[in-house]
């Protein structure tokens, strides 16, 4: 599939700024075997000061900016075209959880994508009791390791109430697993936490997803989101496979990857800091388009 994405973050401040940074997460990423980039544009209103391009530990892609002059609101445009073409789901070639442990013991590398980065607790998704013990009901004898991180999806999914109002970004997996409820970025970190409790290392995906509207009903210019699912390690062979609670499947076609991290502090949109005595009010608008 090949897709016009575009995404608009926009932001009034109350009072004005003086000025502040930010660093950008929202370009879609190259992936030789699931997605390619075709072209691809990020801008800003006002222009900032300083801007620099790079790219972040876990290969992501980064825009810094600067603002140093006085403005009233911040205008991010990203327009790109991706083509995603993810090869189709083979045998489950993933070990029983007690061959992952001995995988992971004789695996011995840190680079980026390197499972062991994706073990331990991070801010959003600190394995608890609670968690371990509701992932540990998707455990039987001989089941692999790819089933048990299918069913957990498949149970968060079913127990879980998708709530726009129940969680806020700074919602940890604690909470929302209190709650049972929440978003996207909630069931995420929830699914995380609860595979890491058992030893399975999990990590955050952040990107776009493809929104079909109901029947007879056309498709809303800007009603798209960003969105956010679970890649989990399935050992030597398998390798990292994706999957998507919010909507109880594995990652498909219609997911587009703009960065992977250990959870979403590592891949939000959008960081920084102002200088500003009010608050401000910002809205995403997001259109995800088939192109073929």
């Amino acid at each position: 599939m090949q897709y016009d994405i575009k995404l608009r973050m926009n932001y009034d401040y109350a009072d004005g700024v003086g000025g502040g940074r930010h660093q950008i997460r929202v370009l879609p990423l190259n992936l030789p075997g699931v997605q390619r980039v075709v072209a691809a544009a990020l801008s800003f209103s006002p222009q900032p000061a300083e801007r620099s391009d790079f790219v972040d530990f876990f290969e992501n892609n980064v825009t810094s900016v600067a603002y140093r002059s006085a403005h009233e609101s911040l205008s991010v445009q990203m327009t790109a075209r991706v083509m995603v073409a993810r090869p189709e789901p083979g045998f489950d070639v993933s070990p029983t959880l007690a061959d992952l442990k001995d995988e992971l013991l004789a695996l011995l590398s840190l680079v980026p994508l390197s499972p062991h980065h994706f073990l331990a607790g991070t801010p959003f998704a600190v394995p608890n009791g609670d968690m371990t013990g509701y992932a540990a009901e998707s455990l039987s004898p001989g089941r692999s390791v790819a089933a048990i991180a299918h069913d957990l999806c498949h149970r968060i999914h079913t127990d879980f109430t998708y709530d726009g109002e129940a969680t806020t970004v700074t919602t940890n997996a604690a909470q929302a697993f209190e709650l049972k409820s929440g978003v996207c970025q909630d069931f995420s970190h929830v699914m995380i936490a609860g595979l890491r409790g058992l030893g399975i290392p999990a990590g955050y995906v952040s990107g776009f997803l493809r929104t079909i509207p109901p029947a007879g009903k056309e498709r809303l210019e800007g009603a798209d989101a960003m969105h956010a699912w679970v890649k989990v390690w399935c050992g030597r062979e398998a390798g990292w496979i994706e999957f998507d609670p919010t909507n109880d499947m594995r990652a498909s076609n219609d997911h587009i990857i703009v960065g992977y991290g250990r959870d979403y502090s590592d891949v939000s949109p959008i960081v920084g800091v102002l200088k500003t005595t009010g608050g401000q009010a910002g809205e995403q608008l997001v259109d995800v388009i088939p192109v073929t």
